[in-house]
């Protein structure tokens, strides 16, 4: 059974994951419309930049309430775990979409899923520990 402590910890994940979420997908819009070739892998990649930080800032203030630790240690294994998943998450969308040229909504939604599962062990884990 999951400890009331751990299960509000999952509450605030989810809801600072909908917003860097939704953060991520209007800029992966908004990319979309400005790219020349329409890359949906690019626009994905570049607007999971906007995405990953307001994960961060969510993650650390209000998710895992970590913020006495020293803010750029924490900032660069986040942004490393990021990197990580920003690339899984990109190359998904490129292979689903561009290269496969299956829907890129559906492709935009298993590159979601991917950093969900990633994020939240990563950060409790091997950033905000």
């Amino acid at each position: 059974m999951i400890e009331r402590g751990q299960f509000q910890e999952i509450i605030r994940y989810i809801l600072n994951g909908l917003v860097a979420t939704a953060a991520h997908y209007g800029a992966f819009l908004f990319n979309l419309s400005l790219l020349p070739a329409h890359s949906a892998g690019l626009a994905n990649f570049l607007a999971a930049f906007i995405g990953i930080s307001i994960s961060f800032l969510g993650s650390r203030y209000f998710v895992f309430r970590n913020w006495q630790a020293p803010i750029v240690g924490q900032f660069l294994r986040f942004g490393a775990l990021y990197a990580g998943i920003a690339i899984l998450s990109g190359l998904t969308l490129f292979v689903w979409s561009d290269l496969l040229q299956l829907d890129k909504w559906v492709g935009f939604l298993i590159g979601v899923f991917l950093q969900v599962a990633f994020s939240y062990f990563g950060g409790k884990k091997l950033v905000f520990a």
